[in-house]
């Protein structure tokens, strides 16, 4: 399979055999999961309400995001978001105090942190089945802004419904790394109202992509490019959690693998380069809760050590111009919304 999408479509082929060991690798890692299960403690900063059936709820992990998290509530109120269900990893910069200035935000802490709960995994489950089985989610980090086809038009419950009426319990949305150009980089914003706006950038070219047994890989983007990282880009952000759900070792192969082939694609803007990106890596490098003690984190600063920015532009590099582009040119599929 080629990402971006030459045709427009994903071609998701896969053979009795494939789907069959797609199978037996949820039956065998479910079951280890159910059996090691560990679960983590959190607790809400302040009363919180169950959800009714029309909530449409965004769960999300944060540290430190102030800079974006007004761009971000408003993004997702925009696509119909009518609930978010936060953990804050230890904030020290105002994002705690900002979530609880949001009537529509339910703020939990944890003891542990963010490594500790299997990088967020644990404590993501532990909110869906506090807030109920059996019914859709958005599932994202504060950083990261989806978009789908018409998504300004038509709001997430109508996308829901268009999901359900295929028979598809998931939409996969690839991360797309944005990052400014330095020589376009004035006066840096503490916050703007769309952060596309400061970056606004991201990779034609640059990526690989393959069918696996456990679900699509999309992996390169600039990090791969710029630092031969593997890091995995696919997500399914918009997803529905029953019973049988389960992140698993990754939140990029959620159980059951076999609803990690839909043929409905968004995308996901990534703003791990943002105006604030230079601090935000050395936390990430010296707070060593990501993956493999943040091994990546470490890369970029060496980087910035030797040349004090991190340019991530190239021949490729195309200026985001919003969700038709992305279609236009085979990032996300075009959706047959029902009438």
């Amino acid at each position: 399979m080629n990402y971006p999408f030459p045709s427009g479509a994903p071609d998701l082929a896969r053979s009795f055999l494939d789907r069959l060991q797609t199978g037996y690798d949820t039956f065998r890692v479910t079951r280890r999961e159910r059996r090691s299960r560990v679960d983590v403690t959190i607790q809400p900063v302040r009363e919180i309400r169950p959800l009714t059936s029309a909530d449409v709820p965004l769960v999300f992990v944060t540290h430190n995001d102030a800079v974006l998290l007004n761009a971000f509530i408003q993004h997702y109120r925009q696509l119909g978001v009518t609930r978010f269900i936060c953990v804050d990893d230890v904030s020290t910069d105002g994002t705690r105090e900002a979530l609880l200035n949001e009537p529509d935000v339910d703020a939990w802490t944890s003891p542990v942190r963010f490594g500790e709960a299997r990088r967020g995994r644990n404590w993501r489950e532990n909110l869906f089945s506090r807030y109920g089985l059996d019914r859709w989610y958005l599932n994202v980090d504060s950083d990261e802004f989806l978009v789908y086809d018409d998504c300004f038009s038509q709001p997430l419950p109508s996308l829901i419904r268009t999901l359900e009426a295929q028979n598809l319990k998931r939409m996969a949305a690839p991360m797309l790394d944005m990052y400014p150009k330095l020589s376009e980089v004035g006066a840096r914003p503490f916050s703007v109202d769309k952060p596309w706006q400061f970056s606004r950038y991201f990779d034609g070219d640059s990526y690989v992509s393959t069918i696996k047994k456990r679900g699509v890989s999309v992996r390169g983007g600039p990090r791969g490019r710029k630092f031969g990282e593997g890091n995995e880009l696919i997500k399914y952000p918009l997803i529905y959690w029953d019973r049988t759900c389960l992140f698993g070792s990754s939140l990029h192969q959620p159980l059951p693998y076999s609803r990690n082939f839909p043929s409905v694609w968004g995308a996901i803007l990534h703003f791990k380069f943002f105006a604030n990106y230079k601090a935000k890596i050395t936390e990430a490098a010296e707070g060593k809760q990501h993956y493999n003690s943040s091994e990546h984190y470490q890369k970029m600063m060496d980087v910035l050590h030797r040349e004090g920015e991190i340019d991530f532009s190239y021949g490729q590099s195309i200026r985001y111009d919003g969700p038709q582009q992305l279609i236009d040119r085979g990032f996300m599929t075009k959706i047959n919304f029902l009438s």
